[in-house]
């Protein structure tokens, strides 16, 4: 089966995934309700598992998780060492920023060697962190600097992340906190999971647990180790995406061809997107930077080698939602030149970010 054909048979949170796989990019998924995180953790585990083979890490931040905490709980068993691309060692002079090693780790001139259990841990392929934005300013650092960096310091070793690397950030809509500025504008895309979607890898482990439970039951046998007394442990199968499939995927995304008309139109939006009287603070050029990049990754999914202008706005509505912060009336640009802060806030009033991106895309002019 072609890879685009396999595409479009999946979820959404399975496609969030690949498209951030084959950029190399990382992504916020976020659920209506906090108590949604948890199956949602679990679906992106399944996800990980059973669409692409990789080993999955998961997170539960607070305001009391400290940089240990985040930092060992990024690891797993490490089955393949090869798959690095170095290996654990010892702290740099300076870290990936041109600076001290982070405050609390401290470089030893003699180190010990380390313990046996430590020499088979790695960085797990997809780190899902819930409740990021409730997490401590220091770990929302010490995940920009894993991002950017490409590894992470834990008191005895340093681990650089793996070939494959996502960090998926689960968050509940409308918690009150936020991620830090320059750490929200690192992810690459947003996606919101309708409750409706469901869950269909986990729907799938449930029934086959069921089943598995009930035959133990009727052979009088001990139950396996699969029942819900159990932890939660996905099982590594054939993936449906190999890591051939993902390769692949990403040289066509280099290749795809995107025409002068739709660039400007792409750069249009951008700048109406900049203008838009709802709009504060503007728009990055890391997230002009995506926009283009998500653009042309979702051409080889649809079996094209060039970006057209639906791409470009289908790219727009999964870049900006996270990106875009609404305007207050009193800072509202007309203000500037005496409108009446009443009649700018019922102008401002009900306006979210969604009506914000649909409004750019009405108003931008869409090439032929």
């Amino acid at each position: 089966m072609d890879i685009a054909e396999k595409a479009q048979g999946l979820s959404d949170l399975e496609l969030a995934t690949l498209l951030c796989l084959v950029a190399e990019q990382h992504c916020i998924i976020q659920a209506a309700h906090p108590d949604q995180l948890g199956p949602l953790a679990q679906e992106l585990q399944l996800v990980a598992a059973n669409c692409f083979g990789l080993s999955c890490a998961v997170l539960d931040c607070s305001d009391k998780t400290s940089l240990d905490d985040f930092s060992n709980g990024l690891l797993v068993e490490d089955d393949d060492p090869s798959y690095f691309t170095s290996t654990p060692g010892h702290y740099p002079e300076q870290d990936s920023f041109g600076g001290s090693p982070p405050e609390g780790h401290r470089t030893p001139r003699h180190r010990s060697p380390r313990s046996p259990l430590e020499v088979n841990l790695k960085i797990a392929n997809v780190v899902v962190a819930k409740n990021l934005d409730c997490a401590h300013r220091q770990v929302q650092t010490q995940v920009l600097e894993l991002i950017r960096g490409k590894r992470i310091f834990t008191r005895t070793a340093v681990y650089p992340v793996p070939k494959r690397f996502l960090f998926i950030s689960l968050l509940a809509s409308h918690s009150g906190a936020n991620l830090t500025p320059h750490l929200n504008d690192h992810f690459f895309i947003s996606h919101y999971h309708q409750t409706e979607d469901g869950l269909p890898n986990l729907e799938e482990y449930t029934g086959k647990r069921a089943v598995s439970d009930d035959s133990a039951s009727l052979d009088s046998v001990i139950r396996p180790s699969s029942s819900p007394a159990a932890p939660f442990r996905p099982s590594f199968q054939m993936p449906l995406f190999p890591q051939a499939d993902v390769e692949a995927l990403s040289q066509r995304q280099m290749n795809a061809r995107i025409a002068s008309e739709v660039r400007a139109y792409l750069h249009n939006v951008v700048v109406f997107m900049r203008l838009h009287r709802g709009v504060a603070g503007g728009i990055s050029a890391l997230g002009t930077r995506h926009f283009l990049m998500l653009s042309k990754a979702l051409a080889p999914l649809h079996g094209l080698d060039y970006v057209t202008p639906s791409l470009v706005a289908l790219a727009a509505r999964k870049i900006y939602p996270h990106r875009i912060i609404l305007t207050t009336p009193e800072n509202e640009r007309s203000m500037q030149w005496g409108s009446d802060v009443e009649a700018v806030r019922q102008a401002l009033e009900g306006v979210t970010v969604e009506d914000v991106i649909d409004e750019v895309l009405q108003q931008v002019e869409v090439p032929l």
